[in-house]
């Protein structure tokens, strides 16, 4: 069971602040990509790529953390820590849906052989820095 997001939390999730994704290598090192994100209720999900080392990193280890920054001040941000739960039912349309929140365009058509998947957060933790 997983813990509300913050007013702030939801606020930059809603206003399209980018993400940085961290997860954890296999040697224990950290791994960090830039991502979009959306919210459903409390839970933030996001679309990534089966085979990228970030996926490799959360099917094996499922702890990740997001950090999202208000762009109108750097200093202001909201960190969401939970497991990641990954499916591959919806994959191409999030990525497009979040394409056309972001960029106001499609998704770029991929090749058939790539496997696209949606990851959802359960935050277990929110910590607001403002």
């Amino acid at each position: 069971m997983g813990v509300p997001l913050t007013d702030l939390a939801r606020r930059l999730v809603d206003e399209r602040s980018f993400a940085v994704l961290a997860t954890v290598n296999p040697d224990g090192a950290p791994q960090s990509s830039v991502i979009w994100v959306k919210r459903e209720g409390d839970d933030i999900v996001f679309s990534t790529i089966r085979g990228r080392q970030k996926t490799r990193n959360m099917q094996r280890d499922p702890r990740v953390s997001l950090c999202m920054y208000d762009k109108s001040d750097g200093y202001v941000y909201a960190e969401v820590r939970g497991p990641v739960e990954i499916t591959e039912e919806g994959g191409r349309e999030l990525i497009n849906e979040l394409s056309l929140a972001y960029d106001g365009v499609p998704f770029r058509v991929e090749p058939d052989n790539i496997t696209r998947v949606v990851c959802r957060v359960v935050a277990t933790r929110v910590i607001d820095h403002a």
